[in-house]
């Protein structure tokens, strides 16, 4: 049992920092929650419950970043926990091929808008298109989340004139609210295995805390160039088992 707990606080901590520096969490801490035996929509809950804490964890250490931020977080911060709210209903009542079929197309686009400079999309955070763009991510986001941070990381790059920092910090705060209203669905409506929950939210909170750390120090454009490099990594993986499953 204790290695169990402590296998899960480790898996959360390293999720928690790749959350927060690439947006890779549940790339690591889902596959890692099947092989600890959990089925797929239990790993699936658990992980979006777990994650929250890795939101808390990356606003409190991201707060150089983001301040000032206050009202534009409150701005953007209903859209995306609304997209949130969507994705966790569409989880809980669809099968998931739709979303496993375009995904890995979505998130290669992603990565290779991160490689525009940032505020190079045309796009305006007031706008309709920005915010239907930041919506629709984050109903990935409380559907299942995989690079969904890849895809939101993008959208603000496009949107905002910041350093590569910033962005990140506002993502993790957006893809948090959305990851925080899927969490309350699933709790109330979800199989959730809550014996798993509090070692792997633990490790969330931890490497989430940590990652931002790590994030500022990244010289340059290194940040968003990372990013995109996973993002494309994953997609790749994402689209060669989805279209090579019977």
């Amino acid at each position: 049992m204790i290695e169990w707990v402590l296998g899960l606080a480790g898996v959360g901590i390293a999720a928690g920092i790749i959350s927060t520096v690439v947006s890779l969490a549940s790339v690591v801490s889902y596959p890692a929650l099947l092989a600890f035996g959990l089925p797929p929509l239990t790993a699936n809950v658990t992980n979006t419950i777990a994650l929250l804490f890795a939101g808390i964890g990356a606003a409190a250490g991201s707060r150089p970043e983001l301040e000032g931020e206050g009202a534009r977080v409150l701005r953007l911060g209903w859209v995306t926990a609304s997209g949130g709210a969507a994705g966790a209903a569409l989880l809980l009542v669809t099968p998931a091929r739709t979303f496993e079929l375009i995904m890995p197309w979505l998130i290669a686009a992603a990565s290779l808008l991160l490689i525009r400079p940032p505020g190079g999309g045309g796009l305006h955070e007031h706008g309709t298109v920005a915010r239907l763009a930041m919506f629709g991510v984050a109903i990935y986001v409380g559907y299942f989340g995989a690079a969904g941070g890849i895809l939101m990381f993008a959208v603000l790059s496009a949107v905002l004139d910041h350093t590569a920092a910033k962005v990140n910090a506002m993502k993790n705060v957006l893809t948090g609210l959305a990851n925080a209203v899927a969490a309350v669905a699933f709790a109330l409506f979800g199989p959730v295995d809550w014996p798993a929950v509090a070692p792997l939210a633990a490790g969330f909170l931890l490497g989430g805390w940590v990652g931002p750390k790590i994030a500022r120090r990244l010289p340059g454009h290194s940040l968003r160039f990372l990013a995109a490099a996973c993002g494309l990594a994953v997609a790749a993986k994402l689209g060669y088992d989805t279209y090579t499953s019977p």
